[in-house]
């Protein structure tokens, strides 16, 4: 597995489900696991894809469209 993001948990669990859309599977897991889970959305985690899709999610997520242009 191969780390795709880092950022709040909220963002990180709509990244997740997003990927999952497109037939990625990621997992999620905070950064600190030896906080307690206190449902602080800003909580920083980490999103993780394996490296076989890693550049399918990295060029749906982080590459510019040109067809927005």
């Amino acid at each position: 597995m191969k780390l795709f993001y880092t950022g709040p948990v909220v963002n990180a669990e709509m990244l997740v489900m997003m990927l999952e859309k497109h037939g990625i599977v990621a997992t999620q897991n905070f950064v600190d696991v030896t906080l307690p889970d206190d449902g602080d959305l800003s909580r920083p985690a980490q999103v993780f894809v394996s490296e076989s899709n890693y550049p399918r999610a990295h060029q749906l997520f982080y590459t510019e469209r040109e067809d927005e242009l």
